[in-house]
């Protein structure tokens, strides 16, 4: 394996450890049903300043924004939907890569990268979507809290 993948999957791996739930009922957890946290797989280190919108699919199957945020320097966002906003459905994060990586001084491919996903289909959860990005690519998973008891 290349030096290039080793360090994407170890990233990706990092990622998703850092962003696994301690206390499903305290803390911020409650109030942040919803994460982000971004990773620039260059320089090795979070994304801060990333600009993100949420969106969720109506029955007509037109899509409605109902949030936005931006990364912090940690490369989190946290608090972008309250639990009474987080319903079961459909939903889409459109990240502006594209601002983000010409701030960085450099081209990018993609103008966006979308993370589209049903959230609740198995009852209430809690996600963490993490996103590895280089200019040319991007890689994401989800870290799905359990179920409230």
């Amino acid at each position: 394996m290349t030096k290039a993948i080793t360090f994407v999957l170890l990233a990706s791996i990092l990622l998703c450890l850092q962003a696994a739930p301690v206390d499903r009922h305290g803390g911020s957890d409650v109030h942040c049903p919803l994460n982000v946290k971004i990773l620039d797989a260059l320089k090795g280190a979070p994304a801060g300043n990333v600009a993100l919108t949420v969106f969720r699919q109506g029955a007509d199957k037109t899509w409605e924004q109902i949030a936005s945020g931006s990364t912090n320097v940690a490369g989190e966002v946290h608090e972008l939907l309250s639990e009474q906003d987080f319903r079961p459905g459909v939903y889409r994060v459109e990240f502006d890569t594209k601002t983000y990586w010409k701030a960085e001084g450099r081209t990018p491919f993609h103008d966006v990268a979308e993370v589209v996903f049903e959230a609740h289909a198995e009852g209430h959860r809690h996600y963490t979507l993490a996103l590895l990005l280089s200019p040319f690519s991007y890689t994401t998973t989800a870290v799905v809290g359990k179920e409230h008891d």
